[in-house]
């Protein structure tokens, strides 16, 4: 794959919206169309686990088949459309400067911790616990239904020649970054994953920072 690693011209100054997320936390807001929307990493090789969805109707949201059929590529970067389950586009990536994040890794649960790591890893918090308390607090009718797909922005899972999935070493580092402009109202729900036994984020989860920028 060839990565677009591209700076974005927004000054974070400018920004109407900048939110620092601790590991483990959810965050939730519409995004309008036209405005801009960056994830930051803090401190490098940390996961975000991202699902979007139509602001206006909740059942259009992104899809990683329809996105990663209509690029012809597994992995996302600049330029890269996001799709929807209707085929519209949601979002674009504008810039990026990690160079590439994945589709296929899914969010961590409580059942892929036990089935990944052992029984005694169960109890421990993860990206799905986050994405349910924050449609609980959203309170529009949204529930464990309307989690599908998500993206991890910043983690490292690479495709074996066989075909099957690895958790590598993030390739991300301090104060890397990608942004994109919302091609309609979205509503952009994350997971700053708290995932400790994964090395994608070297086992220790950072926070990241959230910034909006309204439309040019």
């Amino acid at each position: 794959m060839t990565t677009q690693l591209v700076e974005s011209p927004l000054d974070p100054a400018d920004a109407l919206c900048r939110e620092v997320v601790p590991a483990g936390e959810p965050w939730m807001k519409v995004v309008k169309q036209g405005q801009v929307f960056r994830i930051l990493d803090l401190e490098g090789n940390q996961a975000v686990d991202t699902l979007f969805y139509s602001a206006a109707d909740p059942e259009e949201r992104y899809s990683a088949q329809d996105t990663i059929r209509g690029q012809g590529n597994i992995y996302l970067t600049t330029g890269t459309k996001l799709l929807s389950n209707l085929g519209n586009v949601m979002l674009t990536i504008t810039a990026d400067t990690c160079g590439r994040h994945d589709t296929l890794g899914g969010a961590c649960s409580a059942e892929s911790n036990t089935v990944r790591y052992a029984l005694d890893k169960r109890h421990m918090h993860s990206c799905r616990d986050s994405f349910l308390m924050a449609l609980a607090q959203w309170d529009r009718g949204m529930t464990k239904r309307d989690l599908s797909s998500n993206i991890n922005f910043f983690m490292n899972v690479p495709v074996t020649p066989a075909g099957g999935l690895t958790f590598e070493d993030g390739i991300s580092a301090p104060l890397k970054y990608v942004e994109m402009r919302a091609e309609m109202d979205v509503l952009v729900l994350v997971s700053n994953c708290p995932q400790l036994n994964n090395p994608c984020n070297a086992y220790n989860p950072t926070p990241v920072e959230m910034l909006v920028w309204d439309a040019p």
